[in-house]
């Protein structure tokens, strides 16, 4: 599909996520007789896996071992890498199966300045490939490349040898429209500011069956920004993908050249839950009180500032309990690698059927000599047609001045 057409009343709606919230939330689909209520927010690129190893893991990366992709899943890792300074270069076409022009890119580069401190940056950019808008009546307007990108930095610290905490801020930058008209408002690029707070524990130990033992355990919350709107009108403003993971991982060194590393992690959007609206049968729409506002039957109103939203994101969901249970997303990966030159890389990732339905096997190698690295990744979806299938990643490594551990600690500084 070289272009996509669509009328600017449906790209509106595609950007603003309105039909999909009023639908699922207001008048209740149902699959298998339960709800469906997924959480949607603005710029979902953020929350993509965009390098391969991560990939290949089931989009693990919040307590796995420090590389140069640490920035993307949990940066207070990079404190921890072995390596003072490197830069990684990740592509993947998305959805390719679908359309052939929207793909992801990621260029990230660190600096390890000390054994206690490090600093990086990434840049993350998502082209929506070729789109031509059309009027109501499909008239053609014109042809646009609607894009999306993401900017960090992070500063990293030691706390204590075995402990580090980073800061990520982050600029968003979201142009889906180009500028089209909307009605009668003129769309205008989203922008946001966020931040990533993260921790991470790293700590080796003998265990007598091994020749060495790692246990990694990471927590970050990730994009904690304002709400995000593309009109100055009236239309709505959304909320960026806040997430919390929380990380898991063990890493066992058999003799010398043969590891195996078991990662777990488990991921929550701390974003409103959607209210189930009470539904007027007889007119076919939302039921409406005295101010205009529609009446919620069940959940809690979703109107509300960020830190109200991250806090109520516990508790909201209409379906109480069992629904809040169905939002946490889990994923479950292993690594194992030969002399640190070659890995095999497997994973799986489950999001709830009622809450988006990504569910899928992932695969992937690599190989690392010297200092360049290569590394690639394949999903294989658990679900006939899924728009993920088949998705590729590729990514470039590139790693300098590799060091000692213990070198390191004694010196307290690369000289």
């Amino acid at each position: 599909m070289k272009r996509i057409k669509f009328a600017l009343p449906v790209i509106a709606i595609s950007f603003l996520l309105i039909t999909q919230l009023q639908a699922q939330s207001r008048k209740g689909m149902t699959y298998l007789g339960q709800d469906l209520n997924a959480i949607t927010t603005a710029v979902p690129f953020v929350t993509i896996a965009p390098d391969s190893r991560a990939g290949a893991m089931g989009d693990i990366g919040c307590a796995t071992s420090a590389d140069g992709n640490s920035q993307s899943y949990n940066p207070a890792k990079y404190v921890f890498n072995d390596n003072r300074f490197g830069f990684s270069v990740s592509y993947s076409p998305w959805i390719k199966h679908l359309v052939n022009d929207i793909n992801l890119a990621y260029l990230t580069g660190y600096w390890k300045i000390s054994d206690n401190d490090a600093i990086a940056a990434s840049l993350r950019y998502f082209s929506l490939g070729n789109i031509d808008f059309m009027d109501e009546g499909g008239a053609f307007i014109s042809s646009q490349n609607p894009n999306e990108f993401a900017i960090d930095f992070t500063y990293a610290r030691k706390l204590i040898d075995q402990l580090s905490l980073a800061i990520t801020p982050r600029f968003i930058y979201s142009n889906l429209t180009a500028g089209q008209y909307v009605g009668s408002q003129e769309t205008r690029p989203g922008l946001a500011g966020a931040a990533d707070i993260s921790l991470f524990y790293e700590q080796d130990f003998h265990v007598r069956a091994f020749n060495n033992s790692t246990l990694r355990a990471g927590l970050a919350i990730s994009n904690i920004g304002n709400k995000m709107s593309y009109s100055s009108g009236t239309l709505r403003r959304d909320f960026l993908p806040t997430n919390l993971k929380l990380g898991i991982g063990y890493e066992m060194d058999f003799d010398g050249y043969n590891k195996l590393a078991i990662n777990g992690e488990i991921n929550k959007l701390l974003v409103p839950t959607p209210p189930r609206y009470l539904w007027d049968s007889v007119n076919n729409m939302p039921a409406y009180n005295e101010a205009g506002d529609p009446i919620i039957e069940y959940g809690m109103n979703p109107d509300v500032s960020v830190p109200v939203g991250m806090i109520q994101s516990f508790y909201d969901a209409p379906g109480g309990f069992r629904e809040e249970m169905r939002e946490i997303i889990w994923a479950l990966g292993a690594e194992y690698s030969y002399r640190d030159l070659f890995f095999v890389r497997l994973g799986y990732f489950h999001e709830s059927q009622y809450k988006g339905n990504r569910q899928f096997i992932s695969v992937g190698a690599g190989i690392k000599y010297t200092v360049f690295g290569i590394d690639v990744s394949y999903l294989i979806a658990t679900k006939q047609q899924h728009p993920l299938a088949n998705t590729l990643r590729f990514t470039l490594n590139l790693d300098f001045v590799s060091t000692n551990k213990n070198e390191i600690k004694q010196q307290g500084r690369f000289r």
